[in-house]
This record gives C-alpha cells, sequence and structure tokens, in this order.
C-alpha cells in the first residue's frame, strides 16, 4: 500500500525536528543519529533514506524564523510577526525574553550551537551564515537613525541579541544573567532607533531620582545660590 501524499515531507520534518531539540540540548558530537531516529520512532536505515550524513543534517536544523517560513516560535507568549513595520524591537525583545532563555530545546540554533559550527564543516557554517544574514536583512529593513549603514547597525544588533543570549545562559547568578539580558535588548533597541533613550542603560547608571542624583542636585542648587547673593 503507498504512503499517502506528503508522507514523505511529513517524516522528514520530524527526523529535523527531533535533531533539532537534540543538537540544542546536547551539541552536535553527542548526538548520534539512533537517538534521532529513536525520537521519530524509526531505524538507523532510514535515516540514509532522507539525509547523506549527521553533518547534512545538522545544516539543515540551522534554519529559523528568518528563512524557514514553517518554523514557529515555541516560546510561549512570544510572537514575532517579520511582516511587521515593528519586526526589528520585536525580534530583539523575543531573542533575548525570559521564555527564549528557559526553552533551550526550542532555541534558535544560532544561540544553541555557535561552538559546534565553528569546529564544523564548510556547509555547515554556510548554513549558519545564512540564518544569521537573514536576521540582519530583516533588522537592518527596520533600523531608524543610524550613524552607519543600516546593514552594519544590523550585524550589531544581531550580535548583541545572540551574543547576549549565549553569554546569559553561561552565568550562574540569575540575577546577573537577566541583567545581562535586559542591558543588551535595551543596547540593541537603541541601536536600532526603536528606544530614543540612549543614555541611561539598566543598572548601570543612577536613576533621575535617585539619592545620589538628588543631592548632586542640591549641592549645585546651593552653588548657584551662593553666586547670585554675591
Amino acid at each position: 500500500m503507498p504512503y499517502p501524499t506528503g508522507h514523505r515531507e511529513e517524516v522528514r520534518s520530524r527526523i529535523v525536528e527531533s535533531a533539532r531539540r537534540l543538537f540544542n540540548r546536547n551539541g552536535f558530537e553527542s548526538v548520534s543519529i539512533d537517538s534521532i531516529m529513536g525520537q521519530t520512532g524509526l531505524t538507523r536505515g532510514a535515516f540514509y533514506a532522507y539525509f547523506e550524513s549527521k553533518s547534512d543534517l545538522y545544516a539543515e536544523t540551522l534554519g529559523c524564523f528568518f528563512t524557514d517560513p514553517n518554523w514557529k516560535s515555541r516560546w510561549e507568549g512570544v510572537d514575532v510577526d517579520l511582516a511587521s513595520p515593528e519586526a526589528g524591537p520585536q525580534i530583539v525583545r523575543a531573542y533575548l525574553s525570559q521564555q527564549h532563555f528557559d526553552d533551550v530545546e526550542n532555541s534558535c540554533p544560532m544561540v544553541a550551537l555557535p561552538s559546534d559550527v565553528a569546529r564544523s564543516d564548510p556547509k555547515v557554517k554556510a548554513a549558519f551564515e545564512n540564518v544569521f544574514r537573514a536576521m540582519v536583512t530583516v533588522l537592518g529593513r527596520d533600523v531608524r537613525h543610524s550613524m552607519q549603514a543600516p546593514e552594519e547597525t544590523a550585524m550589531a544588533i544581531a550580535a548583541l541579541c545572540i551574543g547576549g543570549m549565549v553569554v546569559a545562559r553561561s552565568l550562574k547568578d540569575s540575577r546577573f544573567s537577566d541583567r545581562l539580558r535586559d542591558a543588551s535588548a535595551h543596547a540593541a533597541l537603541v541601536l536600532g532607533g526603536w528606544k530614543r533613550d540612549a543614555t541611561t542603560l539598566p543598572n548601570t547608571s543612577p536613576s533621575g531620582n535617585s539619592p545620589a542624583v538628588l543631592k548632586r542636585r542640591r549641592k549645585d542648587l546651593t552653588r548657584t545660590t551662593t553666586r547670585v547673593k554675591r
């Protein structure tokens, strides 16, 4: 009995999703073809009907919502509409969100896999670059009031998003990790022109009503008053 229409595509998608979760959780080297196929309920032999090697599959798992129209965010409560005029800030907030931070298995692969990619063959690096370039293109389309070319600004924003999440996940202190994500998001939003106040980064400068600032203002007022009396 022949398989129904779409069966092959459906099985291929299941393999890719299984691999994506396992690679995100354990890294490329620690994941075997057997474990990938076991997650899909298939045997190792069936793997080679869809992929030539684990590296070929690995390159395909690097797809993300920037390049794969069927890729859906699993981060609960987080939505990104690439057709929206606000796609840029949406991407920044989604990338550095608590939901993305917590959901390792469903991470964007650029966050979970960069160290593996750096040690991989040119095909895998090309796949990673393709996704990164797609992210830069979307961000660059929405950059406002940049002092440099929009693409260069978008590259810096993308690096802040990816690098900020990678480092945040590597920290032991959860509060410090949260501050890092907040600071990265703030800097990225300011760079893109999506947040006007570029003078105060989270947790780095005293607020306008902090005791230190109020004390300094009182001193300045006292000096001014003294000069007027003289």
